[in-house]
């Protein structure tokens, strides 16, 4: 019998959901947003829209429950915060946008990752699902 886990439903939509919106919200930082655009332009194309790929990927995979879809989401989520934590670091500290830039949004972006991942290294996920 397998145990119930809490929040797996809603964390593989969420995940799903919020990797499709990824990929629009990106471009439109690229093409709207004028400085740092070598940076921008570099860190969408080389992780950003991988990572979002790796992510719908993964997140179908745990609506299909296999087991590969956990590893593929630890990787997908681990490329989210090694592009957005340094990324949004840069904006706050060079640019000086205030509380409502692009610097605090890829903050909160990698903040909210870091909580999923500490969500999807529960050892209960690598059991429970059938492979």
């Amino acid at each position: 019998m397998r145990e119930r886990l809490i929040g797996y439903w809603t964390m593989a939509w969420l995940g799903l959901i919020s990797n499709i919106i990824a990929i629009p919200i990106s471009t439109l930082i690229i093409i709207f947003v004028p400085p740092l655009k070598v940076a921008n332009y570099t860190l969408a194309i080389s992780l950003g829209w991988p990572a979002a790929i790796i992510g719908i990927v993964s997140s179908s995979a745990l609506l299909a429950q296999k087991k590969w879809g956990v590893t593929l989401t630890l990787v997908s989520i681990s490329m989210v915060i090694a592009g957005t934590g340094p990324y949004s670091i840069v904006r706050l500290v060079k640019l000086k946008e205030g509380i409502f830039g692009i610097g605090s949004f890829t903050l909160l972006t990698a903040l909210l990752s870091v909580l999923a991942l500490l969500y999807w290294c529960n050892p209960k996920h690598r059991r429970s699902i059938r492979p």
